[in-house]
């Protein structure tokens, strides 16, 4: 694809700026979100989970590049666009790797299933704000942010499944 007219204007620099900002962005919110999972702790262990859920190696090998994209897609896109498009559209990237981090500690943290259900739910809806804003700048930016939420969709039909089979499970919490 050829670049616009505006990406003429943009230094080599300033690209590389904004690339790493994003990256800088995601991998700080992968780290946050990170530190909060312990997938190998009593607690998590004896949950009741759907057969369907993916093995724990699985979800590594799929958001690496999942967050890989992000970065892409929101560095493509700032740099399409200027001004308080701009600043909301970061503002809109960066609420929403909040909340991608917030979910490890909703779910993990607060060891809460159901808080996890609260947290996935704002996730999807922040991913829809922010595939709404990219598509306004770029829409191969915002295509690239589909399977990124498709993800989090599955994971929200994940969590609420986990939260419903441990309804009824309120000492589980204090397992370590």
């Amino acid at each position: 694809m050829e670049p616009t007219n505006e990406q003429h204007h943009v230094r080599a620099s300033d690209r590389w700026a904004v690339y790493g900002a994003t990256t800088a962005a995601v991998a700080a919110a992968a780290a946050a979100g990170g530190k909060a999972v312990d997938a190998d702790s009593r607690w998590y262990r004896a949950l009741r989970k759907p057969p369907w859920q993916p093995p724990s190696w699985a979800f590594g090998v799929v958001w690496t590049p999942l967050y890989a994209t992000v970065a892409w897609a929101g560095g493509r896109a700032l740099l399409r666009t200027r001004g308080r498009r701009r600043r909301a559209l970061a503002a809109s990237l960066g609420v929403n790797l909040a909340l991608n981090a917030g979910w490890n500690h909703l779910f993990f943290g607060r060891r809460s299933p159901s808080a996890g259900v609260a947290g996935t739910l704002l996730l999807d809806a922040g991913n829809a704000e922010l595939i709404r804003r990219t598509a306004r700048t770029d829409r191969v930016a915002a295509a690239a942010l589909v399977p990124y939420a498709a993800w989090c969709a599955f994971a929200t039909a994940l969590n609420g499944d986990i939260a419903y089979r441990n309804r009824s499970r309120p000492r589980l919490r204090r397992l370590r």
